[in-house]
């Protein structure tokens, strides 16, 4: 009798140990995936960014050349991508998009070509993506996170090696606004 309390003690332990880290398995996949999106985005925008550097070329040499440089520095980001290599990439994407806009008060005529304004827009549509897409990750995060450092879903998080994700942070020169 004691070996079968005990045998269905050790069953319902092992059912238990199996369903959370199926669950952290699922919430971590999560993670992941939204990262992955936020990638795909960026990477799109980097397409963008590369056809605005060409139009620019058509009106100054020197500023393409300086673009070019930049758009070397872009990696393609996949799922092993971390929260660093997004944010170092959405740096490079800001900073050339703000050179791009840059060249373009220089040159009225590139500023006013319909191409140049109908790829602002889609520009300002991945960003939008982007920002959505980084909340999304981070939501995900979040109930990954809670999932595993909650007891006693902790201890089982630890035997196999699951420990929370980093949040991808505010651009802190967004924050710097004017108040109005």
């Amino acid at each position: 009798m004691e070996l079968i309390v005990i045998g269905g003690i050790f069953g319902v332990i092992t059912l238990w140990v199996v369903a959370v880290q199926r669950g952290l398995v699922h919430r971590e996949e999560l993670c992941t995936n939204a990262l992955s999106q936020i990638g795909v985005q960026l990477s799109s925008r980097w397409d963008l960014v590369t056809a605005m550097a060409r139009m620019v070329k058509q009106y100054a040499e020197h500023e393409y050349q300086t673009l070019t440089e930049v758009i070397r520095m872009r990696k393609d980001l996949d799922a092993g991508a971390s929260v660093r290599d997004i944010e170092e990439q959405e740096s490079l994407l800001g900073r050339l998009v703000g050179n791009i806009k840059v060249v373009s008060e220089r040159y009225p005529t590139l500023k006013a070509d319909h191409v140049y304004v109908e790829t602002m827009d889609t520009m300002r549509e991945f960003e939008e993506n982007v920002r959505l897409s980084r909340m999304v990750y981070n939501d995900s995060v979040t109930r990954f996170n809670r999932f595993v450092r909650q007891i006693p879903n902790n201890f089982v998080a630890g035997m196999f090696g699951f420990r929370v994700h980093e949040y991808l942070k505010e651009d802190m020169k967004k924050q710097d606004f004017p108040q109005v």
